[in-house]
């Protein structure tokens, strides 16, 4: 079914409907709130499954005139809105058994990850450009940003001030960031 057109609207447009399309919209009208209730909170708020699924009902109901007509009840309602829960079931099933669909917002946001050969590119410029630091430089940024430790650890480590690991630190990025200025924004 087209989408923004309801089933009513296709069955009176101002021909001269059958009896059944006027029984079908008249069934829209008596049942189509209720039923797009349901499947509303079936289909977790998505307003146009919603309404798919109110017109995938109507259209069961059209296929089986004698579901309609049965004497067993009084009420065409209980019918229609178990058929209208299977089918969102079914959607909901469906749904699950394919990838998750991804809208274009979600992609243009999406972080590009770099590939294997991006990412070796990048760890020998890293190291290419570690060697052009001081012994200095190089050992507190080795063992703080390479190996984990902190700036007490690697103070205890090299027997120097916590103060001038912070101090070698910032400026050994500092030179990093001016050897490699295509990364500087991923050495913040």
């Amino acid at each position: 079914m087209t989408a923004g057109i309801t089933l009513t609207d296709s069955l009176t447009d101002g021909t001269n409907g059958t009896t059944a399309e006027h029984e079908l919209a008249a069934l829209q009208r008596e049942h189509g709130g209720p039923l797009f209730a349901l499947l509303l909170r079936l289909s977790d708020g998505d307003r146009q499954r919603a309404e798919d699924l109110v017109q995938e009902t109507l259209v069961r109901a059209w296929q089986h005139p004698e579901a309609l007509r049965a004497d067993d009840f009084q009420s065409v309602r209980p019918w229609l809105l178990t058929v209208a829960r299977r089918l969102a079931i079914d959607a909901r099933r469906a749904r699950q058994a394919r990838p998750p669909e991804v809208g274009d917002a979600v992609l243009e946001n999406a972080r590009v990850c770099a590939d294997h050969a991006e990412r070796a590119a990048a760890a020998l410029d890293v190291r290419e450009a570690v060697k052009t630091l001081t012994p200095e430089h190089r050992e507190v940024l080795v063992l703080v940003y390479f190996q984990g430790a902190s700036v007490a650890e690697a103070a205890s480590a090299l027997g120097i001030p916590p103060g001038t690991v912070k101090s070698r630190a910032y400026y050994a990025l500092r030179a990093l960031r001016r050897v490699l200025p295509g990364y500087a924004a991923d050495l913040r």
